[in-house]
């Protein structure tokens, strides 16, 4: 039996330097803070989206 799932891992060693690569510190927070703003408009934006669609409401 063969697994594809396993096939599509890349090796150990690229997963110890993708840690490295990761930003720290005040780069990693920053970077968090500017991630949350971002999902926090999308979800506003989509449900603006929701509210505005004349077609659900009766007047």
């Amino acid at each position: 039996m063969n697994d594809d799932l396993t096939d599509d891992l890349p090796p150990p060693a690229d997963q110890e330097s993708y840690d490295k690569d990761l930003p720290k510190g005040e780069k990693a927070t920053h970077n968090s803070e500017v991630r949350k703003r971002i999902d926090d408009l999308l979800e506003r934006k989509r449900l603006k989206e929701l509210l505005d669609d004349s077609d659900d409401w009766d007047i």
